[in-house]
């Protein structure tokens, strides 16, 4: 999408996040610890990966590399025998399944998930319709569908596994979401695709205050280092999700260097930990933030 257009989505996101300031609390302070509990399972990173697809380094290279980083990995599309190969990695993967208009698609890949051993799954609904029109998308040669609320519970009530809708980008889509059944909500605007769109850390805030604890969020798009990350999560974010960054480390230097950037990003986050006075992920405090209108 041509960022020089307005309302640029991405573009706004980084705004954002560059006016938000960090208030130094490091009297007292300890090492931290960034280590992450997420949809009943443990993690040394709140870090996790985007739900990305068609990777030139492969999938399973991108689930080894989550895996190798003590990372949550989120997948897109690809078909069973590709989530199969990447669960085999040992990773703990988010299935993202699209809104296809094909409801036994659908269950399929739930099924898939479930029986191969995944984490998690979700849908990514903001993927159903067009940038421009409000007509049903085709992504990847599949016609998608915008789900209505009684698909989706239907969809929720198929597996037993957790449930996370990604692309709610608002209050009342979370509140929304929890009462269907979901576990969890991604806040995205699928890198753009949504035009003039709140940046989805700018929702935190409002979001952990209607919400609480019942459902797990994660910030997707825009977080460039652990440094914006450390803000997501201390306004309220549970994980965010990393995917641009990730690209091109994982195609030159595989696995290992992906992994490479998750442990840097972590470090990056607990440098923040310890110099806000945060002593681990159960005590983040967005008292910390600043926003500022320079």
């Amino acid at each position: 999408m041509d960022s020089s257009l307005p309302g640029d989505s991405i573009a706004l996101n980084r705004r954002y996040l560059d006016r938000l300031l960090v208030e130094g609390r490091i009297v007292g302070s300890v090492h931290p610890s960034a280590r992450t509990a997420l949809l009943g399972c443990a993690f040394e990173t709140p870090v996790i990966t985007a739900a990305l697809s068609h990777l030139k380094g492969g999938m399973t290279a991108f689930a080894r590399g989550a895996k190798e980083a003590g990372a949550a990995c989120c997948i897109g599309m690809g078909d069973c025998a590709q989530l199969e190969d990447a669960l085999k990695t040992g990773a703990k993967i988010i299935k993202i399944i699209k809104p296809y208009a094909d409801p036994d698609e659908i269950y399929r890949r739930l099924e898939c998930a479930r029986d191969h051993g995944a984490l998690a799954v979700g849908m990514d609904v903001e993927h159903a319709v067009n940038v421009r029109d409000d007509e049903d998308s085709l992504v990847a040669g599949f016609p998608m569908k915008l789900p209505t609320l009684e698909e989706l519970k239907r969809y929720i009530r198929h597996t037993d596994l957790p449930f996370l809708v990604k692309g709610a980008l608002s209050v009342r889509d979370a509140l929304t979401c929890r009462d269907l059944g979901c576990r969890g909500v991604i806040l995205s605007h699928h890198n753009g695709l949504m035009r003039w769109a709140v940046p989805p850390a700018m929702l935190l805030a409002d979001l952990r205050k209607a919400v609480g604890k019942d459902l797990t969020l994660i910030v997707d798009g825009g977080i460039r280092d652990g440094f914006d990350a450390f803000k997501a999560l201390a306004l309220g974010a549970d994980a965010v999700s990393v995917g641009r960054r990730l690209m091109q480390p994982l195609e030159e230097g595989g696995p290992e260097a992906m992994a490479g950037v998750i442990r840097e990003m972590t470090g990056e986050i607990k440098a923040m930990m310890v110099r806000t006075g945060i002593p681990d992920m159960a005590h983040m405090d967005p008292t910390v933030i600043h926003p500022i209108d320079w």
